[in-house]
């Protein structure tokens, strides 16, 4: 597995990482605790070395379930990122005080049975908190009386990733980013690589679309968010399927699959194709099986894209995706 480094921390982390919302349960179909903890095992013993979840993924049954692997190997911990303040009843500026900071990040502290977090990410904020330096400097308290080693945003818009990076201890931002959503590479990336700031790709495969699995006939549970967010009922419409109306995705995974060859899978040619991007870091696609975490780790072996391949995937992104996605986020 390749590693790159995490922005300014002096880390290196596997450019492929493990994203553990769909193993907290809730909004996605439920996983068992055993096969849970299998596709964790499998990860790690691939050379992932970056975890990514957050307090609310079930409740912290995802940190928990984290603590519970890393005690059971022992040995050098991966680099395992939280986030926090979506246990907030509602999102607003006001809840984000330092007494709440602290309270969340304590209850992380348990579950991960960790003295130190590595890393504390603000988990989508309002866009307004950006405009107040009084929450990061809240964050950098944290620092100083040793919770957290680094903090950093996951945001929705680009507006937010950029006002984020002008606080100078940010130290990495996490975004959707994938074949659907591709404005990031735009000017975000190339103020991020100046700053130095570390760039986590989220939501890699667009719910799950860019695996190439699903058609018009598909079904999704009740609790699960592709079922009952697709029109941003419950949560911001870019979660599921990366914003993009699910029929016109169909369409537009149909015009890309002839592109993957049979080298790949489309889940794994679609997060080699973010790796192909300098100012990403690490790529956080979700794994529930150990199936899915070989395949995704298996990612990392492919060759680069050609110039040909780079160009004909920006193109279907001009003409068939842009519309519905460009400016929203």
């Amino acid at each position: 597995m390749r590693t790159r480094e995490f922005g300014r921390t002096d880390q290196q982390v596997s450019e492929i990482g493990f994203g553990s919302w769909g193993i907290g349960g809730g909004q996605w179909v439920d996983v068992e605790d055993g096969e849970a903890l299998g596709a964790l095992h499998a990860a790690l013993d691939l050379g992932v070395t970056f975890i990514d979840t957050a307090d609310v993924y079930g409740d912290g049954r995802s940190e928990k379930l984290i603590a519970q692997v890393l005690r059971e190997r022992g040995g050098p911990r991966p680099f395992v990122a939280t986030k926090a303040g979506k246990r907030l009843p509602a999102q607003e500026v006001a809840g984000y005080t330092p007494e709440n900071l602290r309270i969340w990040i304590e209850r992380s502290l348990q579950n991960l049975e960790a003295e130190t977090l590595d890393l504390v990410q603000l988990h989508c904020p309002p866009t307004d908190l950006f405009y107040h330096p009084e929450v990061f400097a809240a964050l950098d308290d944290l620092v100083k009386d040793g919770k957290i080693r680094n903090y950093g945003v996951s945001v929705e818009k680009i507006e937010e990733a950029i006002k984020a990076i002008e606080y100078p201890n940010v130290a990495s931002v996490q975004i959707i980013f994938n074949i659907l959503r591709q404005r990031p590479a735009e000017l975000f990336f190339e103020l991020a690589r100046k700053k130095k700031v570390a760039v986590i790709a989220r939501v890699p495969l667009a719910s799950g679309l860019l695996s190439g699995k699903f058609n018009s006939q598909s079904r999704f549970d009740p609790a699960d968010h592709r079922n009952f967010n697709r029109d941003g009922q419950a949560f911001d419409v870019g979660e599921t399927f990366s914003g993009v109306p699910f029929e016109k995705g169909l369409e537009i995974v149909e015009r890309i699959r002839p592109l993957v060859g049979d080298k790949a899978t489309m889940a794994q040619f679609a997060l080699r194709w973010i790796l192909m991007h300098e100012a990403v870091t690490v790529v956080i696609p979700g794994a529930r099986t150990v199936a899915q975490s070989r395949g995704n780790a298996e990612a990392d072996d492919l060759p680069p894209l050609s110039p040909e391949i780079m160009a004909e995937l920006k193109a279907i992104y001009d003409h068939d995706v842009k519309p519905y996605v460009h400016q929203r986020w």
